[in-house]
């Protein structure tokens, strides 16, 4: 498809460069969820002791079954088991930057009890722990608890092969989501710029006033689409707030909503996380007073609200024909699948929601959706990611794991990666049926999907650091573009995960 050259002035000649596009996609749905590896939910797919029946001829992925001996002769100090649906609700481990480069010990991977490991589960009862050493960084679950996504991959396409972009928590993969890059922070920065802590962004009413906050410089994939044009939109659960900003400069808005865990204990959870929105670590993008749009005409467009909002808003926009090209969902912390705050079970509910959702809507023909996760959590993975970038930190970085090599992307210290493996799965009528790829990929993945459909070129240099888009490896092995988008949809049940087929075709959906 010949490509045309729009900038944002295109608007006013009455072209969309929204839809001017390199592939059939016009619309990309990023679920952005919480602290998963991949050996946590697929360890063993597609077989699961009970209650799930894969696809004959369903291709095996790089799991414990190709590799029986983990299962019984692990060289951690505990054996990976299969956490039940009872043990939804866990522990949240230890995956700070140093701690997941201990874990695997320079390609040995041998040190997750006693780096990452927070709880430990005794005559099947689910114990947190204070610090380490603990054998529930080696749980897994299998299709008979993680049906939705398991249904999911079996109809759509998986990875294997994907990485975190870096080691470490939640705001370095929220930053890498949308810039590849973490070098340019200040007031809590590491390492020379770099950083690896969850600190709260520095241009967030909502961010907490108990610890430091970061502030990052040069630009993300935001600004990059607002310089052609592009429509695009972040979307988090919790982001309106109890207390609005009342318009005193002194003042600041308050985000206290809680919602249930309504697949679980029906517990409620304080909805919104300031560390999971990465927009608002960038002066350029943030929405400080968590201001709606001015009207459902602009979601996806620069006013008040430049484009940070509600989760409310996206179920909006799908409603009202103002879905953006670029979309970025982030759960309530209820449904993120974080544990401690969440659950596979919960998360399975926020993830049927969007999917049948999407299904029901105009949208569908032309979208892709993407599920990924902004780290690991530490539980265990028996692969170890490939380092592209290396760090040489002498209090960070871990040399077996990291040192040794001068960083690659700029130099700067403190960005090692790949991390830890995780899932990533498309949802497509243009995404191949019960495919696995083992082509590499990280967070940054998708960041160069939307940057090669809509031709907007990568994210600039920070300070001389280049972006992880500039690695990073390519989804198109996950689609089939010519297909004609004939990879019918497939409705979930929210609750159970299960496949459905509802009189008239609409795919359920629950609140």
């Amino acid at each position: 498809m010949t490509s045309l050259v729009l900038s944002s002035s295109a608007w006013a000649l009455g072209q969309d460069p929204s839809m001017d596009t390199k592939t059939p996609i016009k619309h990309v749905v990023v679920i952005f969820q919480e602290n998963i590896s991949y050996d946590h939910y697929f360890g063993t797919y597609p077989h699961a002791v009970a209650n799930f029946t894969a696809k004959h001829n369903t291709p095996m992925s790089n799991n414990f079954l190709e590799h029986p001996n983990l299962l019984k002769n692990n060289p951690n100090l505990a054996l990976p088991f299969l956490l039940t649906k009872k043990q939804a609700i866990t522990c949240d481990e230890d995956h700070d930057y140093l701690a997941e480069q201990r874990a695997y010990d320079g390609g040995l991977l041998d040190k997750f009890v006693q780096e990452t490991g927070n709880g430990e589960v005794d005559n099947g009862v689910v114990n947190c722990l204070p610090g380490n050493n603990g054998n529930l960084t080696m749980g897994y679950y299998d299709g008979s608890t993680v049906t939705g996504l398991w249904n999911i991959a079996q109809n759509f396409a998986m990875s294997d092969n994907s990485y975190d972009t870096m080691f470490g928590p939640s705001t370095p993969g929220a930053l890498n989501l949308i810039s590849g890059q973490t070098f340019g922070a200040t007031e809590d920065a590491v390492g020379g710029g770099s950083a690896i802590s969850d600190a709260d962004g520095a241009y967030d009413d909502c961010s907490s006033s108990a610890s430091p906050t970061i502030a990052m410089s040069g630009e993300n994939i935001g600004n990059v689409l607002n310089a052609k044009g592009i429509t695009w939109g972040w979307f988090q659960g919790g982001f309106t707030p109890t207390t609005p900003w009342d318009g005193n400069p002194a003042h600041k808005a308050v985000c206290g909503e809680k919602t249930p865990r309504m697949a679980t204990d029906n517990a409620l959870v304080t909805a919104y996380s300031a560390h999971h929105e990465p927009f608002q670590y960038y002066a350029s993008t943030a929405n400080p007073h968590h201001l709606p749009p001015m009207s459902d005409s602009m979601i996806g467009k620069t006013d008040q609200a430049n484009h940070q909002y509600d989760l409310s808003a996206f179920w909006t926009a799908v409603k009202t024909g103002n879905l953006p090209a670029v979309t970025f969902l982030k759960a309530p912390r209820a449904e993120d699948a974080h544990p401690s705050n969440s659950d596979p079970l919960d998360e399975q509910v926020f993830i049927a929601n969007v999917t049948n959702t999407l299904e029901n809507s105009k949208y569908w023909p032309s979208t892709a959706e993407v599920i990924l996760y902004d780290d690991s959590d530490g539980w265990y993975d028996h692969v170890m990611p490939p380092i592209v970038n290396h760090s040489n930190d002498p209090v960070n970085d871990f040399a077996p794991t990291c040192g040794g090599h001068p960083a690659g992307l700029g130099g700067a210290d403190d960005r090692c990666g790949h991390g830890p493996r995780q899932p990533l799965l498309v949802v497509s009528p243009y995404a191949k049926s019960d495919y696995i790829s083992h082509k590499a990929t990280d967070l940054t993945s998708p960041l160069k999907f939307i940057e090669e459909n809509w031709g907007t070129g990568g994210i600039p240099n920070t300070l001389g650091q280049k972006s992880f888009d500039s690695l990073a490896g390519s989804l198109d092995d996950m689609f089939d573009f010519g297909n004609h988008g004939s990879t019918p949809k497939v409705c979930l049940d929210p609750m159970n995960g299960t496949i459905v087929n509802p009189a008239g075709g609409v795919c359920p959906t629950v609140s």
